[in-house]
Parts: C-alpha cells; sequence; structure tokens
C-alpha cells in the first residue's frame, strides 16, 4: 500500500469527535492529505492517536506509512506504541546520576535504545533484590545525559512484572551494579484484557 493509502486508512481510525489540545482533529488531517503533505499529515496523526489512546492497528499503519517515507524515529515511535497498545503504558520523570557518580560519561539516544536494568521492589525467590529489563524512550529529548531529568516511557521485557507500579513509586535505574538513576512513577496504564485490533 503506498503512502497516501496508509494515511487514509490510518485516519480512517481516528473518531470524528475527538481533538488534541490544540484542537487538531482529523479533519486537519485531510485538509494535508488532500494537498499531498505526507509528513505533517503524520505527525497530526501521531498527536491525535493520544487522544484517547488508538488501536494497534492504527500505530501498524502510521508506522509502515513512516517506514515508506523513511522517517525513521517516527517509525520507531509507531512501534513503540504498538507495545505500549499490547502492554500498558509506564511513565516516569527519570533523572540520572551525574557523571563523576556512575558509569556513564555520555549521552544516550532517547529514541528506545538503551535496555536498562530497573530495582522496581522484585525480589527472587530466596528475598535477594530482583532487577527487571526495560526499554527507555526518552520523551521531551532526542538524548538524555549524565545529570539530566526528562519524563521517559519504559517497555518492560516482561510487562507482568512490573503490574504492581504505582504512580508515585520511585524505582532504580541500573546499566551495572550501581544506580544510573532514579525515576517517580508518573503514570501506569495496565494492558487491556481484550485489547482491539
Amino acid at each position: 500500500m503506498d503512502v497516501p493509502k496508509l494515511l487514509e486508512a490510518a485516519s480512517l481510525l481516528v473518531p470524528e469527535d475527538i481533538a488534541t489540545e490544540n484542537d487538531i482533529t482529523v479533519n486537519d488531517v485531510w485538509d494535508y492529505l488532500i494537498h499531498d503533505e505526507w509528513k505533517a499529515a503524520l505527525d497530526l496523526l501521531e498527536q491525535l492517536g493520544d487522544v484517547p489512546p488508538l488501536t494497534q492497528s492504527f500505530w501498524e499503519t502510521l508506522a509502515a506509512a513512516a517506514e515508506q517515507m523513511q522517517l525513521w524515529n517516527s517509525a520507531s515511535w509507531c512501534h513503540w506504541r504498538c507495545y505500549e497498545t499490547r502492554n500498558g503504558t509506564i511513565r516516569a520523570d527519570l533523572t540520572l546520576r551525574p557523571a563523576d557518580q556512575s558509569r556513564r560519561r555520555t549521552p544516550f539516544p532517547g529514541a528506545g535504545v538503551l535496555r536498562p536494568m530497573w530495582d522496581i521492589g522484585n525480589r527472587t525467590p530466596t528475598g535477594e533484590r530482583a532487577l527487571n529489563i526495560a526499554r527507555l524512550w526518552v520523551e521531551s529529548k532526542p538524548s538524555l545525559g549524565p545529570g539530566e531529568r526528562s519524563p521517559v516511557r519504559l517497555a518492560p521485557l516482561d510487562p507482568s512484572q512490573w503490574l504492581h507500579l504505582q504512580p508515585g513509586q520511585v524505582i532504580t535505574m541500573h546499566e551495572d551494579h550501581t544506580a544510573a538513576g532514579t525515576a517517580v512513577v508518573l503514570d501506569v496504564d495496565h494492558p487491556r484484557l481484550n485489547p482491539t485490533p
């Protein structure tokens, strides 16, 4: 399927009565599609995907369109949202330790590349601390470096291990045996029992 058809298909999955905080609606998307402004249409559809969160099919269609346009960051974001549609969303406010207090000396890319370990309160059968792996997406920056702070999204390797998290809970990020940063959980949206395709 070509890019315009993919974007049209995705726009048909957006309820007509929803709007973003900036009053963007699906009609705005159609205006861009009529004028072959595909990148702008894709950007608006990504924004509309949060009001309310849309289906996995919506995000898969947008990912395919972004890939065909070679917009790799948008494609990665849409694939990330597919994961969240299936497994739930975890958002946290992460503060990395300064370079002189941790192993990390340079920023890491924010688009879901880093897969650190997290102390989220789980224990092994013998009572020792258990660390759980989750990919990390930085929401407001292209990268995050030592001493910096940003809202992040987490994609756990095993979502069932994270079901106990609650807003306000403090969790610790590890890249080795020392703490790399701490995060306060902002939002937890557990996966739906019967997700919409």
